[in-house]
């Protein structure tokens, strides 16, 4: 287990796989998730130096006692403190989500750090309905005392926009979002992040045209209600160099293991 300690004292848990030598690849999770996230495509990507990092508050770092830190600058601070304590001068991003988000909060502030970002199923945007979609989860126990009962709920939930997927996959991404209790299912993250999202609901995005001159890819899932089809083509004119796929039977967010997805993020990282 790997830990490194952030310049306000926070310790951060982070981990390595692959070969040493490969490209240095950063995987940042979603919102409320944690390297975990990556558990399908890390077997696709044993010849890159892998590194996958729990953000403050999730997963297996300490829960930030300011929960006003729960931010996007600051979680892309964390990264540059991150890749210094490995003594990385650059790194490639694999964002998805949120950690979409902070790889461009990169690109904006520090972008001579970065070989190259992957997007997956995220824009400068955000829809109105999947921000309501995600306030109605963040923060908040699930109803369901048990995975199994969970797995079922978030299969009807999410199954329509993933028509390939088997039950057993729910079974695990519940099984990774809430830790089993006597008192029923609890959470993987500071439920206080819901806090700092409503504090924070007025701030602007990132700007995405920062990521000009940096090799970059977008995944996006046919039926994601975080990125738009429109956000989606307008990034490519916007950005004429950038690398897309949009995966049919996927919604937010698409597993990364899929083929499209492991050849465009080959293809990314190979124009380094």
């Amino acid at each position: 287990m790997s830990f490194f300690t952030t310049s306000d004292g926070l310790p951060l848990f982070y981990e390595e796989s692959g070969t040493a030598t490969g490209t240095p690849l950063i995987c940042l999770a979603g919102l409320t998730r944690c390297g975990r996230d990556f558990r399908y495509f890390s077997p696709h990507a044993q010849h890159y130096r892998l590194i996958t990092l729990d953000a403050r508050g999730r997963g297996q770092s300490d829960y930030d006692p300011k929960f006003g830190n729960y931010n996007v600058p600051r979680e892309a601070q964390d990264v540059l403190e991150l890749m210094d304590h490995l003594d990385l001068a650059k790194a490639a991003v694999l964002g998805t989500s949120r950690g979409g988000m902070v790889a461009m909060m990169l690109a904006a502030s520090a972008k001579s750090r970065l070989s190259a970002v992957i997007l997956n199923d995220v824009g400068p945007v955000i829809p109105a309905d999947g921000i309501e979609r995600i306030m109605m989860y963040v923060g908040r126990r699930p109803a369901a005392k048990i995975h199994a009962k969970a797995a079922e709920t978030l299969a009807g939930l999410m199954g329509p926009d993933f028509g390939d997927v088997p039950a057993q996959r729910w079974r695990e991404e519940v099984e990774v979002f809430y830790e089993a209790t006597p008192e029923g299912l609890q959470l993987r993250y500071d439920p206080r992040l819901r806090d700092a999202l409503l504090e924070q609901a007025k701030s602007g995005p990132p700007l995405f045209l920062a990521l000009e001159g940096v090799p970059c890819g977008i995944i996006r899932g046919a039926n994601s209600d975080v990125l738009s089809r429109e956000t989606y083509l307008e990034k490519q004119q916007r950005l004429p160099g950038i690398k897309a796929v949009e995966l049919p039977n996927r919604g937010h967010v698409p597993f990364l293991d899929e083929p499209q997805s492991l050849s465009l993020i080959q293809s990314v990282l190979e124009s380094i």
